[in-house]
């Protein structure tokens, strides 16, 4: 029986229900009610509706709870059991998850040391996981020595620790990820003012990475948080809904579990599949312009609110990249070990079958997704121009994040 699917849109409430990501890369998700935990079984939290400054937040005696130290017992996932106001290392009080992944939870604790709120990231204690974190604390304690003031807007670690086979990342407290902003906001996009200012945001902090040697690998908007997402609500008449407008789109880098250094061994498949370069795809290796890559397909997502390549298929997400930017170059199909392309070097795909149809219907070049009212826009125009540089199939052709912040479109960004 064929398939029935319809493309994501950002007006269809049943779509807020489906799974969005079937494949996605493990990884941290930060920020304010970052990930949906709505099947997991949490204890009442009584410190969430006590301010920051609370006196009872700021001593031994939250809620008449003793300073009891967290139980050393796991659960059947490897988690580690506690209740809110447990503390860990003597100095970390626990008051609320804030998401969950395959790696083990985040945790909203208020660190009695510093007198102020952090996010403590509690990897399972699971042998792989526990050697994942410490590589990443590895790549963070790099970022730390390269950019000891934070300039480069990636997430800082602050301190880090074993407890008792877990492993424990603190980080400082931000706002929520760009794509659960964009989830609550019915998946509006964004202003393209605000785009502007996320996108250099962006390119400047991958940059960084890129000049030091790193690649991050597992960047999309999940990955990406507001440092303040206050926002107004502002109601929109002509499409008769409230939408939120964040007050300062000033962002951070987050999740650099999976970030790889240009000489460590480069594992064949990187990148959550929406954000997925073809060369990985391709099993053709990869390097830094994969990031470029993900970085142009998140700026799709901003200032459109869906993803421009919406699919879990390998065939098909090549077919959906022939379709919005035009044939892959037989330089690249010639020299690829799947077994996608015919002899002639060419997709094996069949536009009449329902998955063919699917594509066609959904998917277009990729300058016909601007807006009709928005076409001779200079902003709009360059802004695609821009993303369509960082989608070029060739990697070494593909433009580099040194290039992308000269770019037009930035040209009234203030430098910083």
């Amino acid at each position: 029986m064929p398939r029935k699917r319809r493309a994501r849109s950002p007006l269809n409430p049943q779509n807020f229900l489906k799974r969005r990501r079937v494949d996605a890369a493990p990884g941290f998700i930060g920020g304010d009610n970052c990930v949906n935990i709505q099947n997991t079984f949490l204890p009442p939290n009584p410190l969430a509706n006590l301010p920051l400054n609370d006196s009872r937040l700021l001593n031994n005696n939250v809620i008449n709870l003793p300073n009891r130290p967290a139980p050393l017992e796991d659960d059947e996932n490897d988690h580690l059991i506690f209740q809110y106001g447990d503390f860990i290392q003597n100095r970390y009080r626990l008051t609320e998850v804030l998401g969950e992944g395959t790696f083990g939870k985040v945790v909203k604790c208020f660190d009695t040391y510093r007198k102020k709120v952090v996010a403590l990231k509690m990897i399972k204690n699971v042998r792989k996981y526990k050697d994942a974190a410490k590589l990443e604390i590895n790549v963070l304690n790099k970022i730390k020595k390269y950019d000891p003031s934070g300039k480069h807007l990636c997430v800082s670690m602050l301190d880090w620790f074993d407890y008792h086979g877990h492993m424990c990342i603190s980080f400082e407290m931000f706002g929520q990820s760009v794509y659960e902003f964009l989830k609550d906001n019915q998946f509006h996009p964004f202003p393209i003012s605000q785009v502007k200012a996320m996108a250099y945001d962006l390119c400047y902090s991958v940059n960084f990475l890129h000049r030091n040697r790193m690649t991050h690998t597992d960047l999309k908007p999940e990955n990406i948080l507001f440092y303040n997402s206050a926002n107004d609500v502002i109601f929109n008449f002509a499409k008769g809904i409230a939408l939120k407008h964040v007050r300062n789109p000033e962002i951070r880098l987050i999740d650099f579990g999976s970030t790889t250094l240009d000489h460590e061994h480069h594992s064949t498949t990187v990148s959550t599949r929406h954000y997925r370069a073809p060369e990985v795809i391709m099993e053709l290796g990869w390097a830094q312009p994969c990031d470029v890559w993900s970085v142009g397909c998140i700026l799709f997502e901003l200032i459109m609110g869906v993803t421009l390549f919406q699919t879990h298929e390998d065939r098909e997400h090549l077919a959906m990249m022939e379709r919005v930017l035009g044939p892959l170059p037989s330089r690249m199909t010639s020299r690829s070990r799947t077994k996608f392309f015919d002899t002639g070097d060419r997709l094996v795909w069949n536009d009449n079958t329902s998955e063919g149809r699917y594509v066609r219907k959904n998917c277009k070049a990729l300058y016909k997704y601007i807006p009709r009212e928005e076409r001779g826009n200079p902003d709009w125009e360059n802004l695609f121009d821009l993303i369509r540089k960082m989608l070029i199939f060739e990697p070494n052709k593909r433009l580099t994040l040194t290039e992308a912040l000269r770019h037009r479109f930035f040209n009234t960004v203030k430098n910083f």
